[in-house]
């Protein structure tokens, strides 16, 4: 699995790393534009949709290594060189088509629970959202993409049961401060930046929480 800062180093110009994977978003000006560039590129990419006047690809390897910094190492979904080379291809491919990038729209939209046993939760909120508990790992993971993934964020124990949801946003890195700004210029507050530029907290009107996350500093 290469680092963040391998995969920003690689150059991708047409490409972001987002929570896990590379996505890329090509504009195509007529859905059999979007079908003849899918048919040339779409085979090996982890999930591909047209859109009106745009393709949005996925890439990532379900069988990358991650090693720990105390060497310990598992197969986990990630980036990989093989991917970083796709990508290479891939934009060549969109070029020699006449098919420009937007970098800046790639969006990745994740839900968040605080829990302190996700072992009692975790089962039932798999069952709704996909329909079987075998998509329950530490996270609830949909393998057909037709809900976002939802995440347990540990919380202390108490006495109450308390649900507390937020929702994850994921930008480009280059975004990521257009998008904050978008939101306080809308109403929103900034509740907790220390963390910034991996994420950072912002609030409605009313509280709710949504964190602009990025790849940059994990």
């Amino acid at each position: 699995m290469l680092t963040t800062q391998a995969i920003l180093d690689a150059g991708l110009d047409d490409w972001r790393k987002l929570a896990q994977a590379l996505h890329a978003r090509f504009l195509i000006d007529s859905f059999a534009d979007g079908l003849r560039f899918v048919e040339a590129v779409g085979e090996e990419c982890a999930e591909v949709r047209i859109g009106d006047g745009f393709v949005d690809l996925q890439l990532i390897s379900k069988d990358a290594v991650y090693t720990d910094d105390s060497g310990a190492s598992q197969v986990f979904p990630g980036v990989t060189e093989r991917d970083v080379e796709l990508a290479r291809r891939i934009s060549s491919v969109a070029r020699s088509m006449g098919l420009g990038a937007d970098p800046s729209a790639v969006t990745q939209f994740e839900l968040a629970l605080d829990t302190a046993d996700v072992a009692a939760i975790g089962p039932f909120w798999a069952a709704v959202l996909t329909g079987s508990t075998e998509s329950l790992t530490t996270d609830v993971v949909d393998p057909t993409g037709r809900v976002p993934n939802m995440w347990f964020q540990g919380t202390d124990a108490h006495e109450t049961p308390r649900q507390r949801f937020h929702v994850d946003v994921w930008v480009a890195h280059d975004e990521a401060e257009r998008r904050i700004a978008a939101g306080l210029a809308a109403g929103g507050r900034i509740v907790y930046d220390k963390e910034a530029p991996s994420f950072t907290v912002l609030a409605d009107p009313q509280g709710n929480n949504a964190c602009i996350c990025t790849c940059l500093a994990r």
